[in-house]
């Protein structure tokens, strides 16, 4: 479990891709004290399990799911010195600054826009086409994470999300480093799913009953 909140960038030390799956390398110096094998992280938004610790780097197996259903699969974004978002797991007594987030992604996204939100503002727009079938969990003024940033729906045409990035969101994450074109993951918000699922068995239990 997770909250959105990214508390440190990585580094990016390598990525190996196979038919099978695959293996990221994370230099994650500011959390060199904490890394720990078996322990949980989450890595732009996407929840991976540390599986071998090297000085201040970190290593995490991919499933082929993993791959197919996230960024991973788009190797220009996962070079040697690119950007990552990172987050330890929520722990008692932690404070919970932005929703619930699970690491799980549901789907990529893709930048059609990264602006200034007027000339000489600090703020950003940030403007994503979303998968088929992810939109019918967005709302204005809802929770969606992208890269692992828990962001907050300013628009939504059907298409294309827009989200307001404040100054502080934009420089102490790898949003600075992405143009029109990339891959975000997304996750929607796990309240919305469920609502859907028993909004879902309900109306299989009213058919049944008819």
């Amino acid at each position: 479990m997770f909250t959105g909140i990214v508390e440190h960038i990585g580094i990016v030390h390598s990525l190996a891709l196979t038919g099978t799956g695959g293996r990221v390398e994370i230099h994650a110096p500011s959390l060199a004290g904490s890394l720990a094998v078996s322990k949980s992280i989450a890595v732009n938004g996407c929840c991976l399990t540390m599986t071998a610790i090297v000085g201040e780097r970190f290593a995490a197996d991919l499933s082929a799911e993993t791959v197919s259903k996230t960024s991973f699969c788009n190797l220009d974004q996962w070079k040697k010195g690119a950007h990552v978002n990172l987050e330890q797991p929520l722990t008692a007594g932690k404070e919970f600054g932005g929703h619930f987030v699970l690491g799980h992604v549901d789907g990529i996204g893709h930048v059609t826009q990264l602006r200034p939100e007027s000339a000489g503002a600090e703020s950003w727009s940030l403007a994503l086409e979303v998968p088929p079938g992810f939109g019918r969990y967005i709302a204005p003024k809802g929770s969606i994470t992208i890269d692992g940033i828990s962001l907050t729906v300013a628009s939504w045409d059907g298409r294309v999300v827009e989200i307001a990035v404040i100054p502080f969101t934009y420089a102490h994450t790898n949003l600075r480093d992405r143009v029109t074109g990339d891959a975000l993951n997304l996750e929607a918000d796990v309240l919305g799913k469920y609502i859907e699922r028993y909004l879902e068995e309900r109306e299989k239990r009213t058919a049944r009953t008819q």
